[in-house]
């Protein structure tokens, strides 16, 4: 997301309902922040796509959509965005090469995510999609369920291309140090609903879903000067490769290499059951008359 931006959207949002003291407190806060925060990044994000590990063959196409963290924004070299980071992780375990393409751009929200599929080539067919974006919804004032709505559309279209897709959730803005409390206390409180109504929504939808707040956030929270980048904002290369390294099992779960994930992972609801047929009552037919009898004139 587009740091201090996302600053500012965050205070407006999130003093709906308070006091005028209060939301005069939250503006004060976000301009701190802001002054802190900076733009020392820029807005884009680098190329990372290619074939990773291309000695193994076979390659087996990883696509990732979503905002900022998905597109790797804080990363010092393609190596270490989070596609590129995922795609030598996946082929390691594979022992396939992967090619990586990734469409998410700096600044997405969730109703972005159509145009991102829509700027796939008609014959593209990823064998996974990683799709992690809700920070800019939360800091724009999207309303949780046209969020979740984008989601999953955009997780059906997906799926239309035979793509198997994992979503990671919105991460816990309350790990941003840079925003001072209580402005910080609001945002975890709403990036937390939204990832829990994408969680429900990706599931639902027959997709895979990885809490980030909860698989990765401890590590932002507990090690702010490693996982995050200059802008102490979005990942650094370290916290790319732990968010890579939180996302792989169900990355491999829906690739059919792994049954089991663990904590924080989700697998797809089931389908339901079709409902067993009832067969009809059979026709019992009078051994003596040759007709049709339903069995009240027999005699014990």
């Amino acid at each position: 997301m587009r740091s201090a931006v996302a600053v500012v959207g965050l205070a407006g949002g999130l003093g709906v309902g308070v006091g005028y003291g209060g939301r005069s407190l939250l503006r004060r806060q976000a301009a701190t922040a802001r002054r802190i925060i900076g733009k020392p990044l820029g807005e884009q994000a680098l190329d990372a796509d290619k074939v990773y590990r291309k000695r193994y063959g076979d390659a087996v196409d990883l696509l990732v959509l979503g905002d900022s963290i998905a597109a790797g924004l804080g990363a010092e070299v393609p190596g270490d965005t989070f596609g590129a980071r995922l795609a030598k992780m996946v082929a390691k375990r594979e022992e396939r090469s992967v090619r990586l393409r990734t469409a998410a751009r700096v600044g997405a929200e969730s109703s972005m995510l159509a145009e991102q599929v829509a700027s796939l080539p008609p014959s593209y067919r990823a064998a996974v999609a990683v799709v992690i974006v809700g920070g800019n919804d939360v800091t724009h004032r999207v309303p949780v369920a046209e969020s979740a709505r984008h989601l999953a559309e955009a997780i059906e279209a997906l799926q239309a291309r035979g793509t198997a897709v994992v979503v990671g959730t919105c991460p816990d803005l309350g790990a941003l140090r840079p925003v001072p409390q209580p402005l910080r206390a609001l945002g975890s409180r709403a990036s937390r609903q939204l990832a829990a109504a994408q969680r429900a929504t990706a599931v639902a939808a027959g997709a895979r879903a990885v809490s980030l707040a909860d698989v990765v956030g401890p590590f932002f929270i507990t090690n702010p000067d490693e996982m995050f980048s200059l802008d102490r904002f979005h990942p650094s290369a370290a916290g790319y490769k732990r968010t890579a390294r939180a996302v792989l099992p169900s990355v491999l779960a829906a690739l059919g290499r792994v049954d089991e994930v663990p904590f924080g992972h989700h697998a797809p609801e089931p389908s339901p059951e079709p409902s067993p047929e009832v067969e009809p009552a059979a026709e019992q037919v009078d051994p003596v008359v040759g007709g049709v009898s339903d069995g009240s004139d027999r005699v014990s």
